[in-house]
């Protein structure tokens, strides 16, 4: 297929989960926020793994171990190239984002926290990208400083500015909010950041599947993804960080594979990116990360991004005409998530409800609590999108939500 040309129902074919029935239902699956179905080729390179390569890596001479290792460190160099890093060692593969940044801030905080500092985030964060840096500042009887949301759902660049006078240690943003879709502009506030020399963790979680990353244009010093939203296995994530940060960082597990001298009077450390892989990683999702990966290289993102956001307003427009909705996030700058609740009705009734219709969705507080709080409700009814989702399910959706307001009323 010629890159940049988009064609959904050939897409769809790739994915065998999407042609399910449930409860005797065509699936419509948009829950794309909190996982993506994989392509028959990741399944296929899980199943070759484990097939015919099932070993462990860098620790044997024999010929799965030495093809096995290959593949592992092959995929390091996609993934970099995919994410434009300057160099294959600044990739780390860890478990997921919330792997990733706990990482950071074990490490970077080891590094540069002391009593009283401070840790700068928004409103919007996603609790892994939160809860780390509470404690983390706990642990140093700081301040956890946060931007404040204005009504549509992005971040006050106004005080995001006004905190950073008072001189955090770190800054960690998301890009995309998976509560509201809003965008936030992370290259302005990484400048921002680096005019007082202050490092910036960019969650990527929710935007390397729907905008082209390159860590390189953004100067972000870090940037965390999982997999599991990327087409890729479970259980994989990616932490980038610029090599003069990663050098620095002491090691935030210990064990094999990290270290280069063992005593048991002293121990010398692993060089990148082995100084932050403790122990047997998971070879096959890896594997599976690097081959999705190659697949979304096969299209042109900005197409997929232009079949996104046309599905997201289209979801918007069709929503706005039902009584009683009010959209969470209205941001003009969003992507992949329309978050809403409709007055009267629980938004887990709604979802249990349009899940017998075969709708699968997402209801809650999305692990964004302090969004929700943002904006007094309990939780929000979310639907998410991705490249294989069409306008004909966008439109079944909302005809089932209103079947199933109407029996909720």
């Amino acid at each position: 297929m010629e890159k940049g040309s988009f064609q959904v129902e050939v897409i769809r074919k790739q994915f065998p989960a999407i042609h399910q029935q449930v409860y005797g239902k065509q699936l419509v699956y948009l829950d794309n926020a909190a996982t993506t179905q994989k392509p028959q080729a990741v399944i296929n390179r899980l199943t070759d793994y484990y097939t015919n390569e099932n070993c462990n890596i860098h620790r044997g001479v024999h010929y799965l171990s030495q093809q096995a290792t290959s593949a592992f460190e092959e995929a390091r160099n996609t993934t970099a190239k995919f994410i434009n890093a300057a160099h294959s060692h600044e990739v780390i593969f860890t478990k997921g984002t919330t792997e990733s940044v706990n990482l950071v801030a074990a490490s970077l905080g080891k590094l540069l926290m002391k009593m009283g500092d401070k840790v700068l985030i928004t409103g919007m964060e996603h609790h892994s990208n939160l809860v780390p840096w509470q404690q983390l500042c706990k642990a140093h009887q700081g301040e956890l400083l946060v931007a404040r949301l204005t009504d549509s759902g992005e971040t006050d660049l106004n005080h995001f500015a006004e905190l950073l006078r008072q001189s955090p240690k770190i800054v960690a943003v998301t890009h995309i909010s998976n509560a509201l879709g809003s965008i936030n502009p992370v290259r302005e506030m990484i400048s921002m950041a680096h005019q007082q020399n202050i490092p910036v963790l960019v969650d990527g979680a929710q935007s390397v599947a729907h905008m082209k990353i390159d860590v390189q244009e953004l100067d972000c010093d870090f940037f965390v993804f999982s997999g599991h939203k990327i087409y890729a296995p479970m259980g994989v994530g990616v932490l980038y960080g610029k090599s003069e940060w990663l050098e620095q960082m002491p090691p935030w597990q210990f064990g094999g594979e990290m270290v280069d001298q063992v005593s048991f009077a002293e121990t010398t450390f692993n060089q990148l990116p082995f100084k932050f892989e403790a122990g047997t990683p998971d070879v096959g999702a890896v594997l599976g990360l690097a081959t999705a990966l190659d697949f979304l290289s096969e299209f042109d993102i900005q197409t997929i991004a232009k079949h996104e956001q046309k599905l997201v307003e289209n979801t918007i427009n069709e929503l706005k005409q039902i009584d009683g909705m009010r959209l969470i996030g209205t941001s003009a700058k969003r992507a992949g998530v329309v978050s809403f609740v409709v007055e009267g009705i629980h938004p887990y009734d709604i979802g249990t409800l349009v899940d017998k219709m075969g709708i699968a969705l997402r209801t809650g507080h999305h692990c964004a609590q302090p969004v929700m709080t943002r904006y007094e409700v309990p939780g929000t009814v979310r639907a998410s999108f991705a490249m294989y989702n069409t306008a004909e399910e966008v439109d079944h959706f909302v005809a089932t939500l209103n079947k199933a307001i109407n029996m909720l009323r």
